[in-house]
């Protein structure tokens, strides 16, 4: 019996630690809460999308983030800290999500190394201690040219609706005036043909 209830312990540590182990992203590695992902090269786009449930601590530091997806962090209840420092952070609208997350941690201390590298304007400084209106300044111009386009699209879509309409219009008074001229035509063809009837019908004296 005591055998027995020694294999079903084991079973069971074996189970609830599989989650953990085949959850390891790759290319980073995995050990008792840890998620290694630094010195991969990583780049915003080849950065894992998710990390286990158990995580407590993610080492992001020597890649080349740019930033990170929003909503990465959210569903990691146990994670205590990540490593973020030695990334060229560009500091615009993607790295709110970022920004928002420091702000929110009780020891903003370990992320005083975590600082822009681009745009030059906020180049060197501690993401966490950006105002938003810092980062949203560097959208500005992503509107901006957003708006524009817009308004582009809009103005050739009016122009090319204009002449459509133009056409129609033409192509209706073009219509108009050739049934005008077949119904004058016909008009005078049924003239003309009673004319010649009468002009036929024989007189008797």
């Amino acid at each position: 019996m005591r055998r027995m209830m020694h294999w079903f312990w084991l079973l069971f540590l074996l189970v609830s630690w599989l989650p953990v182990v085949s959850g390891c992203p790759s290319p980073c590695s995995c050990s008792s809460g840890i998620v290694d992902c630094s010195y991969k090269a990583l780049t915003s786009n080849s950065l894992p999308t998710s990390f286990p449930t158990s995580t407590q601590v993610i080492r992001l530091e020597h890649n080349n983030l740019l930033s990170i997806p929003n909503g990465i962090l959210d569903h990691l209840p146990n994670l205590r800290e990540i490593y973020l420092k030695h990334n060229p952070w560009h500091c615009d609208c993607e790295i709110l999500y970022l920004h928002s997350w420091l702000q929110g941690q009780q020891k903003k201390g370990l992320y005083r190394d975590v600082t822009c590298a681009t745009p030059e304007p906020l180049a060197g400084r501690v993401i966490m201690y950006l105002t938003e209106d810092e980062l949203l300044t560097t959208c500005q111009y992503w509107y901006c040219n957003l708006a524009l386009i817009s308004q582009l699209c809009l103005f050739i879509f009016i122009v090319v609706q204009g002449i459509l309409l133009i056409f129609i219009i033409l192509s209706l008074r073009r219509f108009q005036k050739i049934a005008r001229e077949a119904r004058r035509t016909a008009k005078e063809l049924q003239q003309n043909a009673e004319t010649y009837t009468y002009d036929n019908i024989p007189l008797y004296n």
